[in-house]
């Protein structure tokens, strides 16, 4: 007699339920939502004021960061891996002008949409996404920080922004499996 195989659900236990679906619990969301958004909002905010990021010299800062990246590839546990030495060489080196745009207009963005409380599980899946790099490149700093409480946030993504434009916009927006108010129109 052999396994039969079909569609098995395994529930959600009550913790997880409680901590990231439950609107009770939505009070914690608001105050770890506020603290990375204005995390992020602060770096780019003093990026955008720096003409090394933005402006006249923009791409001077990331090439810098850049430089210091590569430094961190040597030794017998390097820092910085080399497939992603490699990228940052021979990618980011290359268009560093455009991201060095693209980290501040993304830093100041994700800030924004997290602190507002607007689209915030896609804000802190591009928060870790940075977060993510910046690890990569041998950044720590906040980094681990915020990585984390962005992962939590993107799990807690259905009451993250409760108290927030979220709470409204969802109904109407949807979700991409279930589309919401304004698109059964």
């Amino acid at each position: 007699m052999g396994i039969k195989y079909g569609h098995i659900q395994i529930p959600e236990p009550p913790l997880a339920k409680f901590l990231f679906a439950d609107t009770r619990f939505a009070w914690l969301w608001l105050i770890i939502r506020v603290y990375v958004g204005w995390s992020w909002l602060i770096a780019g905010w003093e990026k955008l004021q720096s003409p090394v990021w933005v402006g006249s010299k923009a791409g001077v800062a990331i090439q810098g960061f850049l430089t210091g990246a590569l430094n961190k590839t040597t030794g017998l546990h390097p820092d910085v891996q080399g497939w992603y030495a490699d990228f940052l060489n021979g990618f980011v080196s290359q268009h560093a002008v455009g991201f060095s745009y693209m980290v501040t207009y993304g830093e100041i963005l994700v800030g924004i949409a997290l602190i507002l409380g607007v689209f915030t599980g896609i804000a802190a899946f591009f928060g870790s996404f940075m977060n993510m790099n910046f690890l990569l490149a041998g950044t720590v700093s906040v980094n681990p920080i915020l990585l984390f409480l962005q992962l939590f946030i993107i799990l807690a993504w259905r009451i993250a922004g409760w108290y927030g434009l979220d709470r409204f916009m969802m109904p109407e927006l949807g979700a991409p499996w279930k589309p919401g108010e304004l698109f059964k129109k």
